[in-house]
């Protein structure tokens, strides 16, 4: 790309964020109507008029009002990756993306591995776009992968990798009683519009002696890095997690963390194994919530990655 600003790049663009179809958030995804939701920012990192909100109760970071589902639909058809490049001033499309992808599955991969006793021998990859990671994973395991996504367009480079394909989205997709060994939600629950629904969906296709992973952008992580809460928020993330609000929900839908790591990019990743439903520790939620809202106020102290 050439010299210019990522700003005069995005300006470019001629998104008017303000003009699209928007709805609010009418409460805590985690909390439900017991939240506290409090503003901390009105921008996002690419300069749009965005308001992000932190729960006070539990920490849960979200985006209110933020797109409707139709808007999103727009938004990713033909908005996100020219505003990702843009930012970030090269080229970041669907082919560049699958390179990427493809090193992202092989250290998963390895990382799965000591977890996944015995071996899957089925997967199912949520929001797994074009398959390349459902597809590297089910190879080195010997396992029949499964990609479900919104995309019917991604879904065909999927389908003609010989994987099974399911259109839509997890809250709203039926198995009729079917499991896999693996469950998948890669770079994804960021994007979600209902995070609690998705994981609940999650757990009901997980097998009894299956496992899951799902990692994070951790807004603790991100925020020490960039210095202000702006730098953390954008218009195509409804939802900001941290490692509390994360364990949160793994309890409340019931999943175990068996195992987790944390990738130089801010992602943090969890095995999960099946388990009870329990509710989580709420006053030790609330500090960590009260330590986020602290760093936010601050202008961000740096967070130590452990």
């Amino acid at each position: 790309m050439d010299a210019t600003t990522a700003g005069e790049r995005i300006a470019e663009l001629g998104y008017d964020y303000a003009a699209q179809p928007k709805e609010p958030a009418e409460e805590c995804n985690l909390c439900g109507p017991a939240g506290r939701p409090v503003e901390v920012s009105g921008q996002d990192r690419y300069g749009y008029p965005a308001t992000l909100m932190v729960c006070r109760r539990c920490g849960l970071g979200f985006l209110s009002p933020r797109l409707t589902a139709t808007g999103y639909g727009h938004f990713y058809a033909g908005v996100y990756r020219p505003l990702v490049s843009a930012y970030h001033g090269r080229r970041i499309d669907a082919e560049t993306v699958q390179s990427e992808q493809r090193t992202y599955a092989a250290e998963l991969a390895a990382f799965l591995e000591p977890s996944l006793t015995p071996e899957p021998s089925t997967v199912l990859d949520v929001g797994g776009s074009t398959g390349v990671v459902a597809g590297v994973l089910a190879e080195r395991f010997g396992a029949r992968a499964t990609v479900l996504d919104p995309s019917p367009d991604e879904l065909a480079v999927a389908r003609d990798a010989g994987m099974e394909t399911v259109a839509g989205f997890a809250e709203d997709f039926n198995p009729a009683g079917r499991r896999w060994d693996l469950v998948l939600l890669c770079q994804t629950i960021d994007h979600l519009l209902d995070v609690r629904a998705t994981l609940t969906a999650m757990r009901a296709m997980t097998a009894t002696a299956g496992h899951a992973f799902v990692d994070i952008l951790d807004v603790n992580l991100v925020l020490g890095r960039t210095g202000a809460i702006e730098g953390a928020a954008k218009i195509d993330h409804p939802y900001y997690l941290t490692r509390a609000t994360a364990g949160a929900f793994f309890a409340l839908v019931g999943y175990d963390i068996v195992a987790e790591r944390l990738s130089d990019d801010g992602h943090r990743g969890f095995v999960l194994a099946p388990g009870a439903a329990t509710e989580p520790d709420w006053p030790d939620l609330g500090v960590s919530a009260e330590g986020l809202l602290a760093d936010v106020s601050a202008g961000a102290r740096p967070t130590p990655e452990d």
